[in-house]
This record gives structure tokens, C-alpha cells and sequence, in this order.
């Protein structure tokens, strides 16, 4: 028994081994001399690429404020620690499984297969570049979801909805479009454009936040007294305008990182174009929700305002490379608009997102991709100054790069959509998606976590109750 006991610790030992040593032996170049040797420019590039993903992972802090800003006080620390675990528990799935299945040998165009845990070839100063680079993409898209889903959600349940689209929502569709898939094969298989382009990530990255999103929504359903009893939404403000727009700031300035960088070489000089469109984009975005709010409302809505610069940055994500600086800021003019009246049409639909998350990165990121397919201006090719170049319907590109580009944004609903909602069906129907109402009225910061954010500010229940339920009388007039 103890000599096959022995034998047995000794076959695991060796299987262990084979995994985790062999592979690195065979691993492609994990110094970099290689690599530099080939490429005279690598040095350049990959100081480019890396500090474009620090500023992108900057974002999450942005998304940190942006949130944190706009939910009450009493949920403060519960977003942030949500934000925390997109980077935690998210960066941990992609590594394990989530890489892999969206660079791996693709299988069928579906999903890809090999380097698990980067060992192998996998040890290679190249892909581990691009892994960094895709880390912090996935946690965007995670993070997203938890604006949508804020102020009402279990914690231990949200941890394995943001493991589960790092590793698995996000991969597989980004293999689709930028792992070899089959939505980049619809050109060269069917003759439509290029196939389904997008250049860093309106679909691959926003439309699969948002679209996650809008699943948790709905299935959470509103906030205890977003609705009065007639059904009507009701406005909770959330407790810091200030962080909110400081948190537009920082991903304002990671959109910087997000785009440009997403070329992954610093020799691509189309930089320039693509830091422009993004700017202008944004400012388009933020200008137009400004004056469109203030004739609707009366007055200019700062939260509508920085959600409109978000909106035209999400559009602008996709097509960045491949626009005029004109058609940026027409990009960008439509996102805010759209984002605007998305917002009140699923606040009347009773689909409650206190960060107006699905309209700023699932509305606004079909509106990016669809733009490819109208305004790409056939100057720029696929990530290379080199052609085929990518040609929109008002550069004489007919229509087969826009029918590429709707049925990505099909493909992306469908899959995203569809699957999150299942997981987070199967989540309610066992550990449960929501914090009873109790914990929700006393507020998720005591409740989930026992850190309150904001101690000396923070209203007891009884009060918080009162102000929930405030309604100003009118006064008559003398």
C-alpha cells in the first residue's frame, strides 16, 4: 500500500513537472533577445503598448469614481470593492482560462484552445505584452456591468459574474472579432468589407459590459423607491457630482491609452488620427447631451453631460482609425443624443440603471460599430498602413462593411446577452442576485461589508427612509 502510495505521489509529480517546466523550455522567447533581434523597433513599440495598458488600467479608477459618484453614500464602499474585484478575481479568470480561449488555435472560428495559465509557448515576452494589454480591456468590460447592477446586488454573487466575463463571456466573443473567429472571416468568406472590424473595442469591450448589464437589470429589477406608486420613475441622485465628473476625467484621459494604443506600435503613426477622433468624439458627445438636456429640462444635466462624453467616447472606440476628424464629432454628436433618450426610454421601460450604463456603452457601442460600416474613409487598413483598407458606404465601399458590421452587433447581443442572462437566472435561483430589503434600505456598505465609506455623514435608517419618500409640498402662492 505505501509502495503504491509512493508510486502514485510520484506519477503526480512528474505530470505536475511535464506541465509546468517542460513547457518553459520550449517557451518561444521569454527574454526578448529574440524578439529585438527580428525587430529593430520592438523596444519602442513595447514601451508604446505597456504604457498605453497602465493608462487604460487607470480607467478603472475612473470607473471607480464615476460609480461611486453617482450611487448614494450608503453604497459607496460597495462599489469600489466591486471595482476592486474586477481587477482581482477578473485578471486571475483571464489568465487561467480567459487568454486562451480568446487567442488560442481557434477551433472551428469559435473559440481558441492552448497556453493555458501562459505556460508553454505562452512564456514569450510578445504575449505576455498582449495579455497585459487584454487584461485590462476584460476588466473594463466587468467593471461596466457593475454600474447597471449597483445598490441592489449580493457581492458574493456579483464576484462570480465579474470571474465569469473575464474568463468567458468576454473571450469568446472577442475571439469571434480579434482571435482569428469567424466574424473576422465574413470578407474573406463572403465577401462583406473586411469582415467585422472593431478597432479597440465598442462592441468586444462596451457592447459586452452593457450588454451584461441590461441582463442583470432586468433581472434584478428596480431600486426600493425608484417607482412611486403610479409606476413613475422617480430621480435618486447619487451623493457626489464632483467624483462623478473627476471619474469622467480619468477615463477620459485612459480613452488615450484605450485607442491609440490599441495599435500596438508606436511606429503606426496613425496615433495621431486616432488620439483626434477620440477627442473629438468625446467633446462632441458631452457638448451636444449638454445643450439637448438643457432645452429638454430646462436646465444643462451635469450627470447627462458627463454621459454624453462617455457615450461619444464608446462610439468612437470602433472606428477611431478608420474616420475624418468631421465624421468623429458627427459620431459623437449622434452617441450623446442617443444616450440621452436611451436613458429615459429604459427608465420608463422599469429597467433601472443608476449609471446609465447600458446606454453609454451597449447603445452608444452599436451606434460605433454600425459607423464603421458608414464613415470608414479607406485611408487605413487592419491595425497596418498596408491595404486592403477598410471602406465605408460614403467612400464607395458599398454595403458589404456595414452588413459585416450588423451582423456583429447580432452576434454580440445574442451571445452576450443570452448567456449572461442564463447565468444570472441560474445565480438567482440559487445563491441569490439581490440583498434583501432590509440590507438594501440600511445600505450595502454596513450590510455586505461592514466598512461604512462615509461614517459621519451617513443618515441612520429611519432618515434615509424619510428622504427616500420625500415629496415636496407646493407652496401656495402669496
Amino acid at each position: 500500500m505505501v509502495i503504491m502510495m509512493k508510486d502514485t505521489y510520484q506519477l503526480c509529480l512528474i505530470l505536475v513537472l511535464s506541465i509546468v517546466v517542460v513547457p518553459s523550455v520550449f517557451a518561444a522567447d521569454p527574454v526578448g533577445d529574440v524578439t529585438l533581434a527580428e525587430d529593430s523597433n520592438a523596444a519602442v513599440n513595447f514601451t508604446w503598448t505597456l504604457m498605453a495598458a497602465f493608462l487604460v488600467f487607470l480607467m478603472q479608477g475612473g470607473f471607480a469614481m464615476l460609480e461611486g459618484g453617482l450611487v448614494r453614500a450608503k453604497n459607496t464602499s460597495n462599489i469600489m470593492m466591486k471595482n476592486l474585484a474586477d481587477f482581482t478575481i477578473g485578471s486571475l479568470g483571464y489568465w487561467a482560462i480567459g487568454f486562451p480561449l480568446m487567442f488560442g488555435t481557434s477551433v472551428a472560428g469559435l473559440y481558441g484552445v492552448g497556453s493555458w495559465f501562459l505556460l508553454g509557448e505562452a512564456y514569450d515576452v510578445s504575449t505576455y505584452l498582449l495579455w497585459i494589454f487584454q487584461m485590462v480591456f476584460a476588466g473594463t468590460a466587468a467593471t461596466i456591468a457593475s454600474g447597471a447592477m449597483a445598490e441592489r446586488t449580493k457581492f458574493r454573487t456579483y464576484y462570480i459574474i465579474s470571474f465569469l466575463i473575464t474568463s468567458l463571456v468576454y473571450p469568446i466573443y472577442g475571439h469571434w472579432v480579434w482571435g482569428g473567429g469567424w466574424l473576422s472571416m465574413l470578407g474573406e468568406w463572403y465577401g462583406l468589407g473586411l469582415g467585422h472590424v472593431d478597432f479597440a473595442g465598442s462592441g468586444v469591450v462596451h457592447m459586452v459590459g452593457g450588454g451584461a448589464g441590461l441582463a442583470g437589470a432586468m433581472l434584478l429589477g428596480a431600486r426600493i423607491g425608484k417607482y412611486d406608486k403610479e409606476g413613475k420613475p422617480r430621480a435618486i441622485p447619487g451623493h457626489s457630482i464632483s467624483m462623478a465628473v473627476l471619474g469622467v476625467f480619468i477615463l477620459w484621459f485612459g480613452w488615450f491609452g484605450f485607442n491609440p494604443g490599441s495599435t500596438l506600435a508606436a511606429t503606426e503613426l496613425r496615433i495621431s488620427i486616432i488620439a483626434v477622433t477620440t477627442l473629438l468624439a468625446g467633446s462632441a458627445g458631452g457638448f451636444i447631451a449638454t445643450l439637448y438636456t438643457w432645452k429638454k429640462f430646462g436646465h444643462p444635466d451635469v450627470t447627462m453631460a458627463g454621459n454624453g462624453v462617455i457615450a461619444g467616447l464608446v462610439a468612437i472606440t470602433a472606428p477611431c482609425a478608420w474616420v475624418e476628424a468631421w465624421a468623429a464629432v458627427v459620431i459623437g454628436l449622434a452617441a450623446g443624443l442617443i444616450m440621452v433618450e436611451s436613458v429615459l426610454f429604459f427608465e420608463r421601460k422599469g429597467i433601472d440603471d443608476p449609471i446609465g450604463a447600458v446606454s453609454c456603452h451597449l447603445i452608444a457601442g452599436i451606434w460605433g460599430l454600425i459607423s464603421v460600416g458608414i464613415f470608414a474613409d479607406g485611408t487605413y487598413g487592419l491595425y497596418t498602413t498596408e491595404g486592403p483598407f477598410v471602406t465605408g458606404l460614403l467612400y464607395g465601399g458599398g454595403t458589404g462593411q456595414l452588413v459585416a458590421q450588423v451582423i456583429g452587433v447580432i452576434a454580440n447581443f445574442a451571445w452576450v446577452f443570452g448567456t449572461t442572462y442564463v447565468i444570472f437566472w441560474t445565480l438567482k435561483k440559487t445563491i441569490g442576485l439581490r440583498v434583501s430589503k432590509e440590507e438594501e434600505e440600511e445600505g450595502l456598505d454596513k450590510t455586505e461589508h461592514g466598512a461604512i465609506c462615509y461614517p459621519d455623514f451617513t443618515a441612520p435608517l429611519e432618515e434615509s427612509k424619510k428622504l427616500e419618500n420625500y415629496e415636496p409640498k407646493k407652496q401656495e402662492m402669496k
